[in-house]
């Protein structure tokens, strides 16, 4: 190929989304490697050396030590998978799961135009492992054990377990009639009447205060009891658990350590017995025999080893902290929404009253049609280097919102200590509406 056949200048995106492919694909190659197979797989484009050495920079896809240019970090990123039984349309017919790319995964786009504070969608969670002072409200009896709402006045509508008994207490209470029927689906195995083994493993999550473990738990009550059904009503669950984006915690470690952060795998271990002992083996025959009640069937191999294979322990933790809502719940829509520093939609608990664990979508603009739906993973009133790091601490790449390529801008500009960096970082904060 001669060199004047290169006559384009692809755009910044362009060459970004072509280097993260090729990197993925070539994780050891170095920047003149890569640069070699962006130009032999794009022919025509004309693209210096120099500039795939700073998008790989700036995607933290090497080194950026000046005197190790050429050497890479291992590229760790979430894993996801598409749920194909997903029907969008029973939340909402405004917007459609995008495939983007290997690297950024699926997300959520625009279907229409949208109106700034148009409500896109309503959601009750797939499994809630709500705040702790929920929980513990939920424990004295004072909380909807299904959807969270306070029930602390009196009602005729209210339901106790129906497990519940002097000799086999269960707190678990219900607003209504629905809220305990559709608690079904995941309680029988984390009530203390019927399956007291259960007991230990929510103390243990309770006293570590560790939300992750608790949503792994609702979630595996919930795929175990579902497996017990029939095999429509479980692949429903499974598609949901298996399409959502996952990062190990050994492979979560590795991104920790590099800020100096060793991973407590003692916890890990002690969480993974308890958890065994609540869903597998229970210690006492007594606890055997009332989990046998429950499990009637047998769990099939596939599910075995996803649930209770030490890996696949860690593999579920991850998951679970990477799909939470803020307050608790997993949410099958929500779950697909991607990352801005400058979010574009609002996430509200709205039905306080009657069903505190449902949120509501709203658009915080004006939307066109292929537009993305972004939340925010961090808190929006941190500095450009903490948001960086809490999304590093997941395996996510520096983020590259308008928002942090300004401030980034400012931050190399302003020497990055410097007050004035500081004040024009809250400037810019204040013009972008996060403060």
């Amino acid at each position: 190929m001669s060199s004047t056949s290169r006559n384009v200048i692809p755009t910044e995106d362009e060459v970004r989304k072509a280097i993260i492919e090729l990197k993925k694909g070539n994780p050891a190659s170095g920047v003149a490697k890569i640069h070699s197979l962006l130009l032999h797989t794009n022919s025509s484009w004309t693209v210096s050396e120099k500039r795939v050495r700073k998008i790989l920079q700036s995607e933290g896809l090497i080194n950026s030590d000046p005197g190790t240019p050429n050497s890479t970090t291992n590229i760790i990123h979430p894993s996801f998978r598409l749920n194909k039984s997903l029907d969008v349309n029973k939340w909402t017919n405004r917007v459609e799961v995008k495939y983007f790319d290997a690297i950024k995964g699926k997300g959520l786009v625009a279907k229409e135009n949208i109106a700034k504070g148009d409500v896109l969608w309503k959601e009750d969670p797939f499994i809630l492992a709500p705040e702790w002072e929920i929980y513990d409200l939920q424990h004295l009896s004072e909380a909807c054990s299904f959807c969270s709402s306070i029930i602390r006045d009196p009602s005729p509508l209210h339901i106790s377990c129906e497990a519940s008994t002097t000799a086999t207490p269960c707190t678990a209470r219900y607003c209504n009639r629905l809220c305990r029927l559709q608690a079904e689906k995941v309680h029988p195995l984390l009530c203390s009447a019927r399956n007291p083994a259960s007991v230990p493993l929510l103390t243990f999550a309770r006293d570590a205060q560790w939300m992750a473990l608790h949503a792994l738990v609702q979630c595996t009550s919930r795929l175990l009891l579902a497996s017990q059904q029939d095999a429509a009503t479980f692949d429903l669950d499974w598609e949901v658990v298996q399409g959502l984006a996952e990062l190990g915690m050994e492979e979560r470690a590795q991104c920790l350590r590099e800020q100096g952060l060793e991973p407590d795998r003692e916890n890990w271990r002690r969480a993974f017995e308890l958890y065994l002992q609540a869903f597998k083996e229970p210690r006492t025959p007594a606890e055997q025999k009332k989990l046998a009640r429950v499990l009637k069937k047998p769990i099939s191999e596939e599910l075995q080893k996803f649930t209770f294979e030490y890996q696949a322990f860690l593999r579920g933790l991850g998951r679970m902290s990477l799909n939470l809502e803020a307050h608790g719940g997993l949410y099958r829509l929500h779950s697909h929404l991607n990352h801005s520093c400058t979010p574009n939609v609002s996430i509200r608990h709205l039905d306080q009253r009657t069903a505190l664990s449902r949120i509501t979508v709203i658009a915080k603009e004006d939307f066109e049609i292929g537009q993305e739906l972004l939340i925010t993973y961090t808190n929006p009133q941190s500095s450009l280097r903490d948001r960086r790091r809490r999304l590093s601490e997941w395996g996510f790449g520096p983020c590259r919102c308008k928002r942090c390529v300004t401030e980034e801008k400012v931050w190399k500009e302003s020497d990055s200590n410097t007050q004035e960096a500081d004040d024009l970082a809250d400037q810019l904060k204040a013009g972008l509406g996060v403060l």
